[in-house]
């Protein structure tokens, strides 16, 4: 994949960015070493999320400015971000300031506490380190991407729901039992007649509340579905496109919040909340431990989306 469409950075690819050779060739050849990069911006920051200690110590070498920020955030915040501890040290061994202020209070030292290498930096006299919900989020993100393992499949929806049992979410969507031999044909073969596949979703019961999933359709996810759910609480939607990606939505009280959201994604901005960057660093590259973590449900395994269900229904045809 391309990262950059400028002279001088033209068809370096992501993986690229760890070869010390390739880039200070470029870098000989008259490469900006502060500018010209697509997406990263900065060479820097680029080389800092998917390039090696050698490259990152390189540009740091030849940059104006190794604390220069590209939307916010410093090459530094990136490396932290992206857990790559050893361009993080090579960019402090070259100036870089690990308690910089940036990103709603998360400067690269900081957000390196909730990282598996806490330790990465040492926390200065005068310096906050996680506040008591920040350490418990960070303990539950890790129980919790254990607990229920990666999901390699796309396809599915689901929608967590928080403090709501599946017989009160089977009441709000008004769904009636699903038949076991019409099941068993759909999971043989969704695609067989996938407008009757759409009406079935199955919901289980999980510590916090309760789970509503499709394993072969978007469904679950469907405005309708989740606008139900939420009354009086909240209820976070996913579905697993296979082709464009996750797209999340949060409902809460009856009301969609967010819509065509990115659960499990790597982007953050400085706008948002300080809680919010913090789950987007712990999930990344997780949807549903993300989608599961914003409803406050506490699985202890994934057998809510991967298992059998409690129960299997048929939706009424307005929220198919």
């Amino acid at each position: 994949m391309v990262v950059n469409d400028e002279p001088g950075w033209s068809g370096i690819g992501w993986n690229d960015w760890a070869s010390l050779s390739l880039i200070r060739a470029r870098l000989d050849a008259g490469a900006d070493p502060n500018l010209g990069v697509s997406f990263h911006g900065r060479p820097l920051h680029a080389a800092a999320e998917r390039g090696s200690p050698e490259v990152v110590a390189e540009l740091a070498l030849r940059v104006d400015d190794v604390d220069a920020e590209h939307e916010g955030r410093t090459a530094l915040w990136e490396a932290v971000f992206a857990n790559r501890p050893g361009n993080a040290r090579a960019l402090v061994a070259a100036g870089a300031d690990p308690w910089r202020s940036m990103m709603n209070g998360w400067s690269p030292g900081r957000l390196s506490l909730a990282t598996p290498t806490p330790d990465l930096f040492t926390l200065p006299d005068g310096e906050v380190g996680l506040s008591t919900a920040e350490t418990a989020a960070v303990a539950e993100a890790r129980r919790l991407s254990a607990a229920l393992g990666r999901f390699d499949d796309d396809g599915h929806s689901l929608a967590c729901v928080a403090d709501i049992t599946a017989a009160e979410a089977v009441r709000r969507l008004a769904a009636v039992p699903a038949d076991d031999a019409d099941v068993e044909e759909i999971m043989e073969d969704p695609w067989a007649d996938f407008d009757d596949s759409l009406a079935v979703v199955g919901v289980t019961d999980v510590p916090g509340g309760c789970i509503v999933v499709q394993p072969w359709g978007y469904a679950a996810s469907n405005p309708g579905v989740i606008e139900r759910l939420s009354v009086g609480t909240v209820c976070y939607g996913l579905f697993a496109n296979p082709k464009s990606g996750n797209q999340g939505a949060v409902a809460r009280d009856g009301v969609i919040e967010e819509w065509d959201t990115h659960p499990g994604g790597g982007s953050v901005y400085s706008e948002e909340s300080a809680e919010e960057i913090l789950a987007t660093y712990l999930y990344h590259g997780e949807a549903e431990a993300y989608c599961y973590a914003g409803a406050g449900l506490r699985p202890v395994d994934a057998r809510s989306v991967t298992g059998r269900p409690d129960m299997w229904l048929r939706l009424p045809e307005h929220l198919r």
